[in-house]
């Protein structure tokens, strides 16, 4: 059952009427209220149809603007034992937009310091990595996913513990030699993560806290969340190698042998701090008057980096007309997807933001109609906007 809220600026959110009640995301975009019912309708209409084809068993989305909010929706339930609809509160599974939020942050804020630089080999900070070529590889190869690394391989059946799953990395030879193929790699943001624990001295976890998530005002995003907020989070797989169904628990097996920390997957996250992370970058690095990463850093960062290897930027996607961003975002946008679900796009030249967060995994990941989804919310969002509110700068 649905009940239609009114918030302080006059625009009209739909809203979950469940077991507690449901706080709107707060501040609001400058928006017209025509506008903000619009884009909130097109989000209802994919998203509830995507619930009724089996694509996941519930979703929220955010849709914003550097400003604030414009539009935010609750679909399904969390589980089929749980029929709690999911709120901007909902913990959810990142997965792989770990590589973006948790390492690509890292990352930018090290290269913006001086305290890694872009080209240098990955030996150099990684002395340890000494499989043949590794010489060759810079920092930017791995960012790129150009490294000539494979994509993957089955730490958690190989190794025991995290230092052993590690080391299994650092002895995985190259497939190809750097620069001359995109291949997506976990193995290279593994490193990534390793990277950044040894230039700061500090785990992945406890430098995201306090480098980025604590000054951006994230407060519900880290690894390894706490009991406590296990009755929010929103249950992923019946795993079949840990014979369970996971609910606060990383879904990603390898980085479950990895103690649940890695540079490719182990966030977990909510709506509420998802639509502070993507107004943070479109205001260049700065959120409420706190300078988290460098305006020409964050430029640098989210560009294409050699167009003839793939479109990507550092550690982001950009539209390809064949990915999540759809076919309406402008070639500035950049953004990224995550294996249970979710995914973030950023349109700077649009200043708008879309935030979908799913647990398509659930009960299985051979569900694999998420994809269909994020096109349609993205192109239905720009859509629904006039060009007004939507400019192209």
């Amino acid at each position: 059952m649905l009940r239609i809220g009114t918030v302080a600026s006059g625009a009209v959110l739909v809203l979950a009427c469940t077991h507690r009640s449901v706080v709107p995301l707060t501040p609001r975009a400058p928006v017209p209220v025509a506008v903000q019912q619009a884009v909130l309708d097109s989000v209802r209409r994919v998203l509830d149809a995507a619930v009724t084809n089996g694509a996941f068993p519930g979703a929220y989305a955010v849709i914003g603007t550097r400003e604030g909010i414009i539009a935010e929706y609750g679909a399904g339930r969390l589980d089929s034992a749980d029929a709690s609809r999911p709120s901007a509160q909902t913990v959810w599974d990142m997965a792989s937009l770990t590589k973006v939020v948790g390492t690509t942050s890292a990352m930018l804020q090290l290269v913006a310091s001086g305290a890694v630089q872009l080209d240098a080999p990955v030996t150099k900070y990684l002395p340890e990595w000494n499989v043949p070529g590794a010489e060759r590889v810079t920092v930017r190869h791995v960012m790129t996913h150009s490294a000539g690394l494979p994509a993957w391989r089955a730490l958690y059946k190989e190794t025991d513990t995290p230092v052993e799953a590690l080391r299994q990395v650092l002895a995985t030879p190259l497939d190809t030699v750097p620069g001359v193929r995109f291949v997506y790699s976990d193995l290279g943001f593994i490193l990534m993560g390793a990277l950044v624990e040894r230039v700061t001295g500090m785990t992945l976890a406890q430098y995201d806290a306090q480098r980025v998530f604590g000054p951006a005002g994230m407060t519900e995003t880290r690894y390894v969340p706490p009991d406590s907020w296990r009755a929010r989070i929103a249950p992923t797989e019946q795993d079949p190698w840990r014979q369970r169904r996971l609910r606060g628990e990383v879904h990603d097996e390898n980085a479950a042998r990895l103690g649940g920390v890695s540079g490719h997957a182990g966030l977990f996250s909510t709506a509420r701090d998802m639509a502070r992370f993507a107004r943070l970058y479109l205001n260049h690095g700065t959120l409420d008057g706190v300078r988290v990463f460098d305006s020409a850093t964050v430029a640098a960062f989210t560009r294409v980096q050699d167009t003839i290897v793939s479109r990507r930027a550092l550690g982001w996607e950009t539209p390809t007309g064949r990915n999540s961003a759809g076919g309406r975002l402008s070639a500035a946008a950049f953004g990224h997807t995550g294996f249970t679900g979710t995914s973030v796009w950023m349109d700077p030249e649009r200043n708008l933001f879309v935030v979908l967060l799913t647990n398509r995994v659930n009960p299985t990941r051979q569900n694999l109609k998420i994809g269909g989804v994020r096109t349609a919310l993205a192109d239905a969002v720009v859509g629904a906007l006039p060009r007004s509110t939507a400019p192209r700068r």
